[in-house]
């Protein structure tokens, strides 16, 4: 039986909870409205990253993120952080990116320590990288050595889909992902990358290249590299605690700087995730399949048919041919955007053909390319 008492304090009781929900409406405030950033912290337990002469990439790496998340943590309220790793355990690329679009993340920030050979040990300096196809072989070799993490993974060729780190002609795929986000990353790195230099960091730049665990995100994402561990005297700094103190400090200043300033609908929760490279080559064909209009890449002219192995396209598949006044004319890529193919050019064709050029066809024949973009242009 209720008494007075017992029956008072469940009207105040009601009384807190709906101030609080009416509270929430008014404000507008809720768990739902926090910007949610993933740190992740690069390899981990039994993948050490890369080795220097007193540290392993992957402790630099864990702490510079727990200093990073601990400053957002106390200085954003506003802010939920959510880590990859908070200690010395391997997670799989994939589950990385799960993380990440699970928590609906609005930004995914990568943390790794480079390293070179030996012979090339005075290198030292920052860089941060955004998803792409690499522009240049020092590029690619970055994200040879971050993706070669799968290779320690349970069913890593069924999981990836038979993709191969070390071979270059797998990084082909990353010219068919449609980043939505790309320039929401690009301008996080490059608030990176200054900050960096406010704390006499060597600024090696913002790049691109074939990072598997930003493909798999949904989210604007960056990978940054924090220095080389293979340079004796940027080791003893990535080692020391004013070191990582410095770069979390740079980190955490981009992240204010881009967050005060993203857009509003980057701050609204997560994007649609972004789908597997074979989904985009399948809705990429059957988007030209209901155009009349297609552009394509011409590469090469021979008077016979090559097979699709030929070293003369230079690693470059699959390539189509068209026939033209007794000639076999070699086309490579086709998409119904114009601007699609123009980036396409961009960043694998022009250095390895350098000749190569767009041309146009319409309802399957060729036609004036000038003709065609002005088309185009009236399309949109």
């Amino acid at each position: 039986m209720f008494t007075f008492n017992k029956m008072n304090i469940i009207y105040r009781l009601l009384f807190i909870l709906c101030s609080c929900l009416i509270a929430q409406y008014v404000t507008g405030k809720t768990n739902d409205d926090k910007f949610v950033v993933v740190i992740d912290p690069g390899h981990g337990g039994n993948d050490p990253g890369a080795i220097g002469r007193k540290g392993k990439e992957k402790n630099i790496n864990l702490n510079v993120a727990i200093k990073l998340g601990k400053l957002i943590e106390n200085n954003c309220k506003d802010t939920k952080v959510v880590y990859t790793r908070r200690s010395d355990i391997f997670v799989p690329l994939h589950k990385r990116a799960e993380i990440a679009n699970n928590a609906k993340a609005n930004l995914f920030i990568s943390i790794h320590t480079n390293a070179v050979a030996q012979r090339n040990a005075n290198v030292r300096g920052t860089e941060t990288y955004t998803l792409g196809l690499h522009r240049t072989e020092e590029n690619l070799e970055v994200a040879k050595k971050e993706n070669s993490v799968i290779l320690i993974e349970d069913n890593y060729k069924q999981r990836y889909a038979g993709f191969n780190p070390n071979s270059s002609e797998s990084y082909i795929i990353f010219e068919f992902m449609q980043d939505k986000n790309m320039a929401q990353s690009v301008n996080f790195a490059t608030l990176v990358q200054k900050q960096f230099k406010n704390y006499n960091r060597i600024d090696k730049g913002v790049h691109q290249a074939g990072f598997l665990v930003l493909r798999e995100t949904s989210m604007p994402s960056v990978l940054i590299e924090l220095g080389y561990i293979s340079n004796y005297s940027e080791e003893s700094y990535l080692l020391s605690d004013k070191g990582t103190s410095d770069l979390s400090s740079a980190i955490y200043n981009a992240f204010i700087n881009y967050k005060n300033n993203a857009p509003k609908n980057i701050t609204n929760k997560v994007q649609t995730q972004q789908k597997s490279s074979d989904n985009i080559i399948n809705e990429k064909e059957t988007t030209e399949k209901k155009s009349d209009l297609v552009f394509k890449i011409q590469i090469l002219t021979s008077d016979r048919v090559l097979s699709q192995n030929n070293k003369q396209f230079k690693g470059l598949k699959p390539v189509d041919y068209y026939k033209e006044n007794g000639l076999i004319k070699y086309t490579y890529a086709e998409d119904s955007d114009y601007n699609n193919i123009l980036r396409i050019k961009r960043r694998i064709v022009d250095h390895k053909f350098k000749d190569a050029f767009v041309i146009a066809f319409k309802d399957g024949k060729k036609m004036n390319i000038n003709q065609a973009i002005k088309e185009f242009k009236n399309r949109k």
